[in-house]
């Protein structure tokens, strides 16, 4: 058996322990330098949160554990492939690589469906199914001028 079957393993398992938890049947874990650095699992039922996806759990564990918001250097082994939250998140937090094991086809056919997304970030923002209104552009922008000021930030 391979170290990357051994993870996904755990991955799957932590979907499963999840689904007698009373959670979703989602479950990732991120590994760097050939360790589990944190595990994750669906709890958006468990904590009323629609983003405690099994992969933003993950992430939010591996931040803490390593002390860092940035993942480079991991990877992450996750039961299945992330929708398009989590992949933003998995991007935004510069993990290395993507494990998956059930398609997105597998969670659509057991009612976990994110297609509307995908074919709503496609439509130009006055077509979107959630009206989006620009408002207050010039004072909003105050926010980035201080930023852009400040010398002493932390770059992401």
């Amino acid at each position: 058996m391979s170290f990357q079957e051994e993870f996904m393993r755990r991955a799957i398992a932590c979907s499963c322990e999840n689904i007698k938890l009373g959670g979703g049947p989602f479950g990732a874990v991120i590994v760097k330098d050939g360790k589990i650095v944190a595990e994750g699992a669906n709890k958006v039922t468990i904590n009323n949160d629609p983003t405690a996806h099994a992969e933003v759990m993950a992430i939010r564990n591996a931040a803490k554990n390593l002390n860092d918001f940035n993942l480079s250097g991991c990877e992450i082994y996750t039961s299945c492939e992330p929708c398009p939250m989590c992949l933003s998140a998995i991007y935004w937090a510069r993990i290395d690589k993507i494990w998956y094991a059930n398609t997105k086809t597998d969670a659509k056919n057991i009612g976990f469906d994110d297609s509307f997304i995908y074919d709503e970030v496609k439509l130009p923002l006055e077509e979107r199914a959630i009206p989006i209104t620009q408002l207050l552009r010039e004072e909003g922008l105050q926010a980035f001028k201080q930023w852009e000021q400040k010398e002493d930030k932390t770059e992401y």
